[in-house]
Protein backbone atom coordinates (compact mmCIF):
# COMPACT_ATOMS: atom_id res chain seq x y z
CA UNK A 1 0.00 0.00 0.00
CA UNK A 2 1.29 3.29 -0.95
CA UNK A 3 1.87 6.04 1.27
CA UNK A 4 -0.64 8.54 -0.88
CA UNK A 5 -3.44 5.41 -0.17
CA UNK A 6 -2.56 4.88 3.56
CA UNK A 7 -2.74 8.78 3.81
CA UNK A 8 -6.08 9.39 2.12
CA UNK A 9 -7.60 6.17 4.10
CA UNK A 10 -6.55 7.53 7.24
CA UNK A 11 -8.40 10.91 6.13
CA UNK A 12 -11.16 8.88 5.24
CA UNK A 13 -11.37 7.14 9.00
CA UNK A 14 -11.20 10.41 10.59
CA UNK A 15 -13.83 11.92 8.91
CA UNK A 16 -15.96 8.92 9.71
CA UNK A 17 -14.99 9.21 13.15
CA UNK A 18 -16.78 12.83 13.47
CA UNK A 19 -19.48 11.82 10.90
CA UNK A 20 -21.08 9.03 12.65
CA UNK A 21 -21.75 10.28 15.73
CA UNK A 22 -22.44 13.57 14.82
CA UNK A 23 -25.23 12.21 12.60
CA UNK A 24 -26.33 10.36 15.67
CA UNK A 25 -26.65 13.26 17.55
CA UNK A 26 -28.59 14.74 15.06
CA UNK A 27 -30.98 11.72 14.81
CA UNK A 28 -31.60 11.62 18.14
CA UNK A 29 -32.60 15.65 17.97
CA UNK A 30 -34.99 14.88 14.99
CA UNK A 31 -36.56 11.46 16.45
CA UNK A 32 -36.91 12.56 20.29
CA UNK A 33 -34.94 11.50 23.30
CA UNK A 34 -37.16 8.84 24.59
CA UNK A 35 -38.94 6.21 23.85
CA UNK A 36 -42.37 6.72 22.31
CA UNK A 37 -41.81 10.02 21.77
CA UNK A 38 -40.88 10.93 18.54
CA UNK A 39 -39.43 14.58 17.68
CA UNK A 40 -39.93 17.68 15.06
CA UNK A 41 -38.83 15.46 12.44
CA UNK A 42 -40.79 12.43 12.92
CA UNK A 43 -42.57 11.01 9.58
CA UNK A 44 -46.74 10.61 9.60
CA UNK A 45 -49.24 11.79 11.59
CA UNK A 46 -48.36 12.01 15.10
CA UNK A 47 -49.74 13.83 18.43
CA UNK A 48 -48.16 16.76 20.02
CA UNK A 49 -47.96 15.99 23.66
CA UNK A 50 -47.53 18.58 26.80
CA UNK A 51 -46.96 18.50 30.49
CA UNK A 52 -48.34 21.07 32.73
CA UNK A 53 -46.75 19.84 36.22
CA UNK A 54 -46.46 21.73 39.52
CA UNK A 55 -47.27 25.43 40.44
CA UNK A 56 -48.50 27.34 37.81
CA UNK A 57 -46.42 30.43 37.80
CA UNK A 58 -45.53 31.45 34.17
CA UNK A 59 -47.34 30.68 31.14
CA UNK A 60 -44.34 31.56 28.65
CA UNK A 61 -42.82 28.36 28.27
CA UNK A 62 -45.98 25.83 27.73
CA UNK A 63 -47.52 28.63 25.00
CA UNK A 64 -44.04 28.56 23.27
CA UNK A 65 -44.42 24.87 23.46
CA UNK A 66 -47.93 24.72 22.32
CA UNK A 67 -47.37 26.75 19.25
CA UNK A 68 -44.87 24.80 18.07
CA UNK A 69 -46.66 22.06 18.27
CA UNK A 70 -49.60 23.67 16.46
CA UNK A 71 -46.84 25.05 13.59
CA UNK A 72 -45.82 21.24 12.85
CA UNK A 73 -47.83 19.66 9.78
CA UNK A 74 -47.62 16.59 11.42
CA UNK A 75 -49.10 17.25 14.66
CA UNK A 76 -52.89 16.59 14.51
CA UNK A 77 -54.09 16.55 17.98
CA UNK A 78 -52.65 17.66 21.44
CA UNK A 79 -52.42 15.55 24.08
CA UNK A 80 -51.79 17.26 27.51
CA UNK A 81 -50.80 15.88 30.73
CA UNK A 82 -51.81 17.90 33.23
CA UNK A 83 -50.66 17.37 37.10
CA UNK A 84 -50.91 20.72 38.84
CA UNK A 85 -52.85 21.91 42.24
CA UNK A 86 -52.92 25.30 40.48
CA UNK A 87 -51.37 28.14 40.34
CA UNK A 88 -51.89 32.11 39.94
CA UNK A 89 -54.43 33.29 37.97
CA UNK A 90 -53.19 35.27 34.88
CA UNK A 91 -50.97 32.58 33.83
CA UNK A 92 -54.03 30.08 34.21
CA UNK A 93 -56.06 31.93 32.40
CA UNK A 94 -53.34 32.86 29.42
CA UNK A 95 -52.60 29.00 29.39
CA UNK A 96 -56.35 28.06 29.03
CA UNK A 97 -56.83 31.08 26.44
CA UNK A 98 -54.18 29.44 24.55
CA UNK A 99 -55.33 25.86 24.79
CA UNK A 100 -58.91 27.12 23.74
CA UNK A 101 -57.74 29.26 20.37
CA UNK A 102 -55.72 25.85 19.57
CA UNK A 103 -58.96 23.91 20.07
CA UNK A 104 -61.43 26.50 18.27
CA UNK A 105 -58.96 26.22 14.99
CA UNK A 106 -59.89 22.68 14.98
CA UNK A 107 -56.82 20.52 16.18
CA UNK A 108 -58.49 18.11 18.62
CA UNK A 109 -56.66 18.67 21.97
CA UNK A 110 -57.38 15.86 24.83
CA UNK A 111 -56.41 16.15 28.74
CA UNK A 112 -54.78 13.42 31.00
CA UNK A 113 -55.69 14.02 34.44
CA UNK A 114 -53.07 12.81 36.69
CA UNK A 115 -52.76 12.81 40.90
CA UNK A 116 -54.05 16.71 41.05
CA UNK A 117 -55.80 18.83 38.33
CA UNK A 118 -56.83 21.32 40.66
CA UNK A 119 -58.37 24.56 40.66
CA UNK A 120 -55.71 26.35 38.19
CA UNK A 121 -54.90 22.76 37.35
CA UNK A 122 -59.06 22.21 36.58
CA UNK A 123 -59.29 25.83 35.18
CA UNK A 124 -55.86 25.30 32.07
CA UNK A 125 -58.16 21.13 31.47
CA UNK A 126 -61.76 22.89 30.69
CA UNK A 127 -61.29 24.04 26.68
CA UNK A 128 -59.98 20.38 25.71
CA UNK A 129 -62.83 18.54 23.43
CA UNK A 130 -62.02 15.42 25.99
CA UNK A 131 -61.15 15.55 29.78
CA UNK A 132 -59.96 12.15 31.43
CA UNK A 133 -59.22 11.63 34.64
CA UNK A 134 -58.48 8.69 36.81
CA UNK A 135 -61.45 7.71 39.16
CA UNK A 136 -58.50 8.84 42.10
CA UNK A 137 -57.99 12.17 40.67
CA UNK A 138 -58.28 15.13 42.83
CA UNK A 139 -59.65 17.76 40.98
CA UNK A 140 -62.07 20.37 41.25
CA UNK A 141 -61.66 23.33 44.09
CA UNK A 142 -63.11 25.49 41.87
CA UNK A 143 -62.16 29.17 43.68
CA UNK A 144 -60.02 31.82 44.50
CA UNK A 145 -57.76 32.76 47.31
CA UNK A 146 -55.32 35.70 48.35
CA UNK A 147 -52.77 35.26 51.03
CA UNK A 148 -51.06 37.96 52.80
CA UNK A 149 -48.31 38.09 55.29
CA UNK A 150 -48.64 39.91 58.40
CA UNK A 151 -45.04 40.43 59.60
CA UNK A 152 -45.95 43.30 62.15
CA UNK A 153 -46.20 41.37 65.20
CA UNK A 154 -42.80 40.24 64.54
CA UNK A 155 -41.69 43.87 63.86
CA UNK A 156 -43.38 45.08 67.07
CA UNK A 157 -41.15 43.03 69.15
CA UNK A 158 -38.04 43.60 67.07
CA UNK A 159 -38.43 47.29 68.05
CA UNK A 160 -38.75 47.78 64.04
CA UNK A 161 -41.45 49.95 62.03
CA UNK A 162 -41.46 51.56 58.40
CA UNK A 163 -42.81 54.49 57.36
CA UNK A 164 -45.03 54.95 54.68
CA UNK A 165 -45.83 58.08 52.64
CA UNK A 166 -49.05 57.58 50.32
CA UNK A 167 -51.02 58.72 47.86
CA UNK A 168 -54.38 57.75 49.34
CA UNK A 169 -55.54 55.50 52.03
CA UNK A 170 -55.63 52.32 50.25
CA UNK A 171 -52.43 52.60 48.57
CA UNK A 172 -50.40 50.69 50.61
CA UNK A 173 -53.31 47.93 50.97
CA UNK A 174 -52.14 44.51 51.70
CA UNK A 175 -49.01 46.13 53.14
CA UNK A 176 -47.40 43.40 55.47
CA UNK A 177 -45.91 46.40 57.57
CA UNK A 178 -49.42 47.23 59.15
CA UNK A 179 -52.94 45.05 60.03
CA UNK A 180 -55.89 44.97 57.17
CA UNK A 181 -58.53 47.61 57.68
CA UNK A 182 -62.50 46.57 57.52
CA UNK A 183 -62.19 49.03 54.30
CA UNK A 184 -59.25 46.84 53.32
CA UNK A 185 -61.08 43.56 53.52
CA UNK A 186 -64.01 44.87 51.80
CA UNK A 187 -62.17 46.24 48.53
CA UNK A 188 -59.59 42.69 48.23
CA UNK A 189 -63.02 40.45 48.84
CA UNK A 190 -64.67 42.35 46.20
CA UNK A 191 -61.25 41.28 43.59
CA UNK A 192 -61.28 38.10 44.79
CA UNK A 193 -65.37 37.55 43.86
CA UNK A 194 -64.71 39.04 40.73
CA UNK A 195 -62.12 36.78 39.55
CA UNK A 196 -63.77 33.79 41.64
CA UNK A 197 -67.34 34.28 39.32
CA UNK A 198 -64.34 34.38 35.98
CA UNK A 199 -63.71 30.99 37.17
CA UNK A 200 -67.12 29.90 37.45
CA UNK A 201 -68.42 31.27 34.11
CA UNK A 202 -65.30 29.26 32.05
CA UNK A 203 -66.89 26.55 34.40
CA UNK A 204 -70.28 26.96 32.92
CA UNK A 205 -68.79 27.57 29.25
CA UNK A 206 -66.90 24.72 28.72
CA UNK A 207 -68.61 22.19 30.61
CA UNK A 208 -72.20 23.27 29.49
CA UNK A 209 -73.47 23.19 33.10
CA UNK A 210 -75.68 25.64 34.47
CA UNK A 211 -74.45 28.26 36.66
CA UNK A 212 -76.51 27.29 39.35
CA UNK A 213 -75.46 23.99 39.55
CA UNK A 214 -71.37 25.44 38.80
CA UNK A 215 -71.80 27.52 41.88
CA UNK A 216 -72.96 25.22 44.27
CA UNK A 217 -69.67 23.04 43.28
CA UNK A 218 -67.66 25.85 43.34
CA UNK A 219 -66.70 26.50 47.32
CA UNK A 220 -63.28 25.45 46.63
CA UNK A 221 -64.13 21.70 47.70
CA UNK A 222 -61.89 18.76 45.86
CA UNK A 223 -63.75 15.74 44.10
CA UNK A 224 -62.12 12.53 43.17
CA UNK A 225 -62.39 11.88 39.55
CA UNK A 226 -65.29 9.81 40.13
CA UNK A 227 -67.26 12.43 41.90
CA UNK A 228 -66.11 15.06 38.83
CA UNK A 229 -67.78 12.78 36.42
CA UNK A 230 -70.91 12.50 38.01
CA UNK A 231 -70.82 16.11 38.34
CA UNK A 232 -69.73 16.59 34.89
CA UNK A 233 -66.84 18.23 35.38
CA UNK A 234 -64.68 15.64 33.69
CA UNK A 235 -65.94 13.52 30.36
CA UNK A 236 -64.25 10.03 31.22
CA UNK A 237 -62.48 8.14 33.87
CA UNK A 238 -59.18 6.23 32.34
CA UNK A 239 -55.36 6.10 32.39
CA UNK A 240 -52.97 8.07 30.24
CA UNK A 241 -52.84 5.18 27.57
CA UNK A 242 -56.66 5.36 27.35
CA UNK A 243 -56.08 9.32 26.90
CA UNK A 244 -53.70 9.22 23.93
CA UNK A 245 -56.08 6.28 22.43
CA UNK A 246 -59.00 9.17 22.57
CA UNK A 247 -56.46 11.50 21.09
CA UNK A 248 -55.56 9.21 18.58
CA UNK A 249 -59.13 8.82 17.35
CA UNK A 250 -60.20 12.30 17.22
CA UNK A 251 -57.09 13.08 14.99
CA UNK A 252 -57.65 10.33 12.61
CA UNK A 253 -54.72 8.26 13.26
CA UNK A 254 -54.76 4.46 13.37
CA UNK A 255 -53.11 1.97 15.66
CA UNK A 256 -50.03 3.94 18.53
CA UNK A 257 -50.38 7.51 17.75
CA UNK A 258 -46.43 8.73 18.35
CA UNK A 259 -46.11 11.60 20.20
CA UNK A 260 -44.08 14.71 19.78
CA UNK A 261 -42.26 16.36 22.61
CA UNK A 262 -40.96 19.76 22.54
CA UNK A 263 -37.72 19.82 24.06
CA UNK A 264 -37.42 22.04 27.44
CA UNK A 265 -34.49 24.66 27.63
CA UNK A 266 -32.06 23.70 30.22
CA UNK A 267 -33.00 26.93 32.04
CA UNK A 268 -36.72 26.45 32.43
CA UNK A 269 -35.32 23.57 34.52
CA UNK A 270 -33.68 25.84 36.58
CA UNK A 271 -36.06 28.24 37.24
CA UNK A 272 -38.33 25.84 37.96
CA UNK A 273 -35.74 24.39 40.71
CA UNK A 274 -35.19 27.95 42.68
CA UNK A 275 -38.15 28.63 41.88
CA UNK A 276 -39.73 25.86 44.35
CA UNK A 277 -37.18 26.38 47.12
CA UNK A 278 -37.57 30.02 46.88
CA UNK A 279 -41.67 29.02 47.52
CA UNK A 280 -40.91 26.48 49.98
CA UNK A 281 -38.43 27.72 52.29
CA UNK A 282 -38.54 31.85 51.55
CA UNK A 283 -42.65 31.91 51.38
CA UNK A 284 -42.28 34.28 48.34
CA UNK A 285 -44.06 35.83 46.49
CA UNK A 286 -44.22 38.19 49.70
CA UNK A 287 -46.21 40.51 47.25
CA UNK A 288 -50.24 39.33 47.16
CA UNK A 289 -50.83 37.31 44.41
CA UNK A 290 -54.65 36.03 42.84
CA UNK A 291 -54.07 32.86 43.16
CA UNK A 292 -56.41 29.62 41.69
CA UNK A 293 -54.62 26.87 43.59
CA UNK A 294 -55.12 23.98 46.46
CA UNK A 295 -54.62 23.83 48.96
Amino acid sequence: MSRKTLVTLLIVAALLLVAVPVGLVGLVVLTGSQPGFAGVGSFGAALGYLEIEGTITNSRPFIRQLKSMEKNPRVKGILIRVDSPGGVVTPSHEIYTEIRRVRDSGLPVVVSMGTVAASGGYYVSCPADVIVANPATLTGSIGVIMELPVLKGLMDKLGLKVEVVKSDIHKDMGSPFRDMTAGDRRLLQNVVTDVHDQFVSVVCTEREIPESEVRALADGRIFTGRQALELGLVDTLGTFEDAKRIAADLAGIKGEPRLIRPRRRFRFWIARLFEGVARRVLSWPRSPRLCYIWP
